[in-house]
């Protein structure tokens, strides 16, 4: 059994870095008794020298190659971002039997297989509980509590600035642009809000998710991605009238197919969720995630899904559980692929329209209407009709059916005389009134 201190190079100290060092100085023998090792510090990797008072000038260096080289280094932990020269920098530290724990989603969403074949080679850990949801502990059920049941879906809440707005326009019925802006004022939402209010974030937290789940590798570019800008407060208020909220959803499940075989779905995009689903009171900036399971049934987890410390937190107990290998001379899961499913075509898989339109109030235009839905195989569960003037509003929801079919459904709406405008395009999840 190993008893020598356990060297970690630390490649990033902002928000999340800062407060990764904070645990380790406060609670350094808490984390001793633990892991049945010392954890030291032995540098800082930062951009610039002069901007990190509340951290030992001595640990810090601009020279990230030459900290992961070190020989007195046996863990990486990254907490940078982005794609390079974050991926150079981890390949190196696991082709030399260094582990690694990162927060890094965008990069795991690219490149866990060459990072994971990278582990597999020289026998070092590769740790990313804090890459998806926070605080929130989902990657160690996915890959390790519930690796002996069946894991049939995944939806979540995965992104906090995207809850937030919507959470804000739902309970205010301001519009999109407006809250918004205050979501920046209030520090929810970034300068450029693009990788989230885009659903880039979320994309590359449901890439992992997949992956996790269904044993199969899955990328950021295999998941279907739309944002929340299109969003209106009159969306809203048409999911009030259902009895639901508006919720921007990562979802990932096994499809099957005609032959037998499955099928994997990922993808992310603003959804109707009703009022009864444990998603619709995940409020403000907090994430959720529900897992289902043929043998363990629903499952959720719910927390905070991003911040300083909440991040910390989870990088931390990743470094506690590749100390402890280290120490006890084991190793972490691997990457389990074997599965290697094929991703399913967004217009392949199954979902639920709500399409609201203006039409003109003459008679047979609910009849041409729905001929339009029949005509591509899409069975209407409910109409609603609201007379105004000279016109009306149509509200329909659809039974499930292929996302095409539901697509070129909407199209041909648009083009039908009496239909003034489709004014609402929104899929449905779970069970509507």
């Amino acid at each position: 059994m190993n008893t020598r201190p356990i060297g970690v190079a630390l490649l990033g100290c902002g928000v999340v870095g800062s407060e990764v060092v904070r645990l380790l100085t406060e609670q350094a023998d808490e984390l001793t008794a633990r892991t049945g090792a010392p954890i030291e510090l032995r540098g800082i990797a930062v951009r610039k020298l002069g901007k990190h008072r509340d951290v030992p000038a001595e640990l810090l260096t601009t020279d990230s190659a030459a900290l992961v080289a070190r020989e007195d280094v046996d863990v990486v932990v990254e907490v940078v971002g982005g794609i390079e020269p974050v991926r150079t920098l981890l390949l190196q530290a696991l082709r030399a039997g260094r582990s690694v724990v990162t927060a890094n989603k965008a990069l795991l969403a690219e490149h866990t297989a060459e990072l994971a074949e990278a582990a597999d080679a020289s026998g070092a850990d590769l740790y990313f509980e804090a890459a998806v949801a926070g605080a929130i502990p989902i990657v160690r059920p996915l890959r390790e509590s519930l690796a002996g049941d069946r894991i049939t879906r995944v939806v979540g809440i995965v992104n906090g600035t995207t809850n937030f707005i919507l959470s804000a326009m739902d309970a205010t019925g301001a519009g999109y642009a407006e809250t918004l802006e205050e979501a920046g004022r209030l520090g929810y939402a970034e300068a450029d809000p693009t990788a989230d209010v885009d659903g880039f974030d979320a994309a590359a937290k449901a890439a992992i998710l997949a992956s996790l789940a269904f044993h199969t590798r899955v990328t950021a570019a295999d998941v279907h991605r739309e944002g929340i800008r299109d969003i209106t407060a009159s969306d809203l208020s048409a999911a009030r009238a259902l009895s639901c909220t508006v919720k921007l959803l990562a979802l990932c499940e096994r499809v099957p197919q005609a032959d037998g075989s499955e099928r994997v779905s990922a993808r992310v995009y603003p959804a109707m969720v009703p009022l009864s689903h444990p998603l619709a009171s995940v409020d403000g900036a907090f994430n959720a995630v529900v897992v289902e399971a043929e043998a363990a049934g629903r499952l959720m987890f719910y927390g905070q899904g991003a911040g300083g410390a909440p991040t910390a937190s989870a990088v931390v107990g990743d470094l506690v559980a590749v100390c402890r290998n280290q120490v006890q001379g084991g190793r972490g899961p691997r990457e389990s692929a074997y599965a290697q499913l094929a991703v399913s075509p967004m217009g392949d898989t199954p979902t639920r329209y709500h399409v609201s339109m203006e039409v003109a109030d003459v008679a047979g235009v609910l009849a041409t209407v729905a001929g339009e839905f029949s005509r591509r195989g899409v069975s209407i569960s409910t109409v609603r009709q609201a007379v105004r003037g000279d016109g009306a509003t149509l509200v329909v929801v659809t039974h499930t059916a292929p996302d095409s079919a539901l697509a070129a459904t909407v199209a041909a709406l648009h083009e039908l005389e009496h239909v003034t405008s489709v004014t609402s395009v929104l899929r449905v999840e779970g069970d509507t009134p």
